[in-house]
């Protein structure tokens, strides 16, 4: 079986910062932000609610991915999670 990974953006409560991210263990990666266990920029702001992630088959598909995503507006980036996730739910519930 190989290894999956995946591309993540993560927000606050109030929906206003958001942080993009890739792992190849998102159940564990949210887990981090949420118990703040990496000081960082999402500790500093609180980003602790998953809205949205895809799946990539390589590391290298993954990181190309969030790359493509850091380098969108940020409207793009609300554009992605409205397409899956309208309501802004956080995901982590489902992993």
């Amino acid at each position: 079986m190989e290894k999956q990974y995946y591309v993540y953006i993560m927000t606050n409560k109030n929906n206003t910062v958001l942080y993009t991210g890739v792992t190849n263990d998102l159940k564990k990666r949210v887990y981090q932000h949420k118990e703040k266990l990496k000081v960082g920029f999402t500790c500093k702001y609180n980003v602790s609610k998953l809205v949205y992630y895809q799946i990539a088959q390589s590391a290298f598909t993954a990181i190309s991915r969030e790359k493509q995503i850091k380098g969108g507006s940020r409207a793009k980036k609300i554009a992605l999670i409205d397409g899956l996730n309208p309501d802004w739910n956080d995901l982590s519930d489902t992993l």
